[in-house]
C-alpha cells in the first residue's frame, strides 16, 4: 500500500478576499499556523483591524497524520459561519491552516442559508486567492557515531541525498537528519546494522 506522506497547506497568508450579500460585506483572511496559539494571536489581530465589524468567525485545523481543528461561529447562528468556512479547508484539502471571515452587517437579515452560503463563498474566495503548497511529511532522526566514523556516515548521507537539520561534534558526533516518510525504514535499515552508529528517531 502506498504510504501517503505529503499534505498541502500556506506558507503565508493570502490577500483579502471580499464577498458582499445584501449590504453586508465579508471579508475573507487565510493564514498559516502550527499552533492554536498563533491563531489565537491574529484573531486578536483582526479584531483590532476591524474593530468596527460585528462577527469575526473562524475554522482552522492542525496536523498532517492525526489532525485537530476548531469552528467557531462567533454570535452567528449555529453552525452557520464556522462550519461553512471549515468545509472549505476540507474541499481544498489543507491544512495548517486558519481561515477568519469578518462580516460588517449590512442591515438586512441575510437568513441561515444565506449565512452559510456567504461565509463559504468568502472562505473559498479567501483560499483562491492563497498559495496552496504541496509538502512531505518527513520523519526526523538521530545518528550517534565516533568521529572515526564520520566518513562513512556522510558518504550514506550523499549516496541516499539526506536532508541534515543539525549537526553537534561534541562527545560524540551527532547528526540530525529529516528523511521522507515513505524512506524511513529503508533509511532506518541502511544505518542500523552498522557497527558503532546508532539512529533512532528524534521523538524517541
Amino acid at each position: 500500500m502506498e504510504i501517503k506522506d505529503t499534505y498541502k497547506t500556506i506558507d503565508t497568508p493570502g490577500e483579502e478576499a471580499l464577498f458582499k450579500d445584501k449590504n453586508s460585506k465579508f471579508f475573507g483572511y487565510t493564514f498559516p499556523i502550527t499552533t492554536e496559539e498563533e491563531a489565537k494571536h491574529i484573531i486578536a489581530d483582526l479584531k483590532k483591524k476591524h474593530h468596527a465589524a460585528r462577527h469575526w468567525c473562524y475554522a482552522w485545523k492542525i496536523g498532517t497524520e492525526s489532525a485537530t481543528y476548531r469552528i467557531n461561529d462567533d454570535g452567528e447562528p449555529s453552525n452557520s459561519a464556522g462550519q461553512p468556512i471549515y468545509g472549505q479547508i476540507l474541499s481544498f484539502d489543507v491544512t495548517n491552516i486558519l481561515i477568519v471571515v469578518v462580516r460588517y452587517f449590512g442591515g438586512v437579515k441575510l437568513g441561515v442559508g444565506g449565512l452559510i452560503n456567504a461565509y463559504r463563498t468568502a472562505a473559498q474566495l479567501a483560499l483562491e486567492t492563497s498559495d496552496i503548497v504541496e509538502k512531505t511529511i518527513n520523519i526526523d532522526f538521530v545518528l550517534i557515531f565516533e568521529y572515526k566514523d564520520m566518513n562513512k556516515v556522510m558518504r550514506i548521507i550523499k549516496e541516499h541525498n539526506l536532508k541534515i537539520t543539525k549537526q553537534d561534534h561534541e562527545l560524540n558526533c551527532k547528526i540530525h537528519i529529516s528523511v521522507r516518510k515513505k524512506f524511513a525504514d529503508k533509511i532506518k535499515d541502511v544505518f542500523s546494522p552498522l557497527y558503532g552508529i546508532e539512529i533512532r528517531k528524534t521523538q524517541d
